[in-house]
């Protein structure tokens, strides 16, 4: 027989308390509740993040906005470190109950982000010449705009990851929102004054800056530091093969497409990823992000059960959702977005987005996994992503050629990580309800 639950609360966000109602229900409310606040902020993100997209493809055509895009990929490869501190940040923001404890972790990740970004930022502009070149890119000048950007976005991660752990679902969806408008605003500004692509790629790194400002950091980790449970070098391991097996899965592939295709197939591969990639992007900051807090909380409390089957579901709806329409209206969807350019691409669309829905599913089950123990699913995906490099190195003959690549690992992917989970689940007890 189950025992009543004591009081779960989250402080930094009142809306989301949970009293005494069953376990299951409390489970399901916070993990609704802030999937709701968050998907709500990434409909608004991606609409900017849309605009941002259709001017530059409309006014710039598609050589330029491939450039745009090779930009953005550079950015995303790179959010690897900054997703990396915001997974920790979070995990052990939430798993600490005190505000002093939850002030330490954020001031010690903080440092230690500032010397990664600034590292990474160093790199990428010494090597601005090769990577333009390799890239095809019309001015080596992009990388050292996207440079500046870089060297504030692991510190940024901290921030958001102190947000997420205190489930401050709002003040971190007002973040992203800030973050696209920002690009879209000064992007569009810069454009249209003559700076072209390069002012594009200026309007990323200013966006980048400006969510680091604001809004301010929450209260609660603003305390005098005490001493609680520090993150691990074990979870920062985690989280970095978790999130470079990210970044590469869902980005490399334009990357690569950019330096073996001319620049319009490579822009029109780029429009193709940008329209697939929102399914990931809803999944990923409307649901993970919402889940991932809740379930280490849980798990520290012994309660890890029962935060699984919600976001699953989500995830799997959603994905149907827009593989359907994809499949139903793609030239509608790419010409409204993108203009009339952009429309003879076949069944690409959707076969993408059915690689992407694939990818999703895999990312909630090591997710879980990741937020309440050090999971082995993640080097799963860091294979996997290793061989998408070699394929797609090898299997380039056309666009579809290349997506077949992706749907082909993005299925071994879920089965290698599903195997795992259902093994540990069929043996576990099953928790009273």
């Amino acid at each position: 027989m189950s025992q009543p639950d004591s009081v779960v609360t989250f402080p930094a966000d009142p809306s989301l308390a949970v009293t005494d109602k069953p376990r299951r229900r409390n489970v399901r409310s916070l993990v609704l509740g802030g999937s709701l606040v968050m998907l709500i902020s990434m409909v608004v993100v991606n609409g900017f993040n849309f605009t941002y997209n259709i001017f530059m493809a409309r006014t710039l055509g598609p050589a330029d906005f491939g450039h745009i895009n090779a930009a953005i990929t550079i950015l995303m490869l790179a959010s690897c470190v900054s997703l990396s501190f915001q997974l920790v940040c979070a995990k052990f923001v939430a798993r600490n109950e005190s505000a002093g404890s939850k002030s330490a972790i954020v001031k010690s990740l903080l440092g230690k982000a500032w010397i990664a970004s600034l590292a990474i930022a160093a790199l990428l502009f010494l090597g601005q010449k090769p990577i333009s070149a390799y890239l095809n890119l019309p001015d080596h000048w992009m990388i050292a705009l996207l440079a500046i950007g870089i060297a504030i976005y692991a510190p940024l991660g901290v921030k958001r990851g102190a947000m997420q752990g205190l489930c401050s679902f709002s003040l971190l969806g007002g973040n992203y929102v800030t973050e696209a408008f920002t690009r879209l605003v000064v992007g569009v500004g810069l454009v249209v004054a003559g700076y072209g692509a390069l002012g594009a790629v200026g309007a990323i790194s200013a966006a980048v800056i400006m969510a680091y400002f604001l809004p301010r950091t929450p209260r609660e980790v603003r305390a005098q530091p005490e001493a609680g449970e520090p993150a691990s070098v074990a979870e920062a391991v985690q989280a970095i093969v978790f999130f470079v097996g990210q970044v590469i899965i869902n980005n490399i592939d334009i990357l690569l497409v950019k330096h073996f295709f001319p620049a319009d197939p490579a822009g029109i591969y780029a429009a193709i990823a940008q329209v697939g990639r929102l399914l990931y992007f809803i999944c990923w900051f409307g649901i993970v992000n919402a889940m991932f807090p809740v379930a280490a909380s849980r798990e520290k409390q012994g309660k890890s059960k029962g935060t699984i089957g919600v976001p699953l579901l989500l995830v799997f709806g959603i994905s149907f959702a827009f593989i359907a329409c994809t499949a139903l209206f793609p030239h509608f969807i790419m010409g409204l977005i993108f203009g009339s350019k952009f429309i003879n691409i076949g069944p690409l669309l959707a076969l993408y987005a059915a690689a992407t829905g694939l990818y999703s599913l895999s990312v909630v089950l090591i997710a879980y996994e990741m937020s309440r123990r050090i999971a082995n699913t993640g080097w799963f995906q860091l294979l996997i992503s290793g061989a998408l490099i070699l394929a797609v190195g090898f299997f380039h003959q056309d666009l579809h050629e290349v997506i077949m690549v992706r749907i082909v690992l993005m299925t071994l992917m879920l089965v290698l990580v599903s195997f795992p989970f259902a093994r540990r689940l069929l043996r576990a007890p099953v928790e009273a309800t």
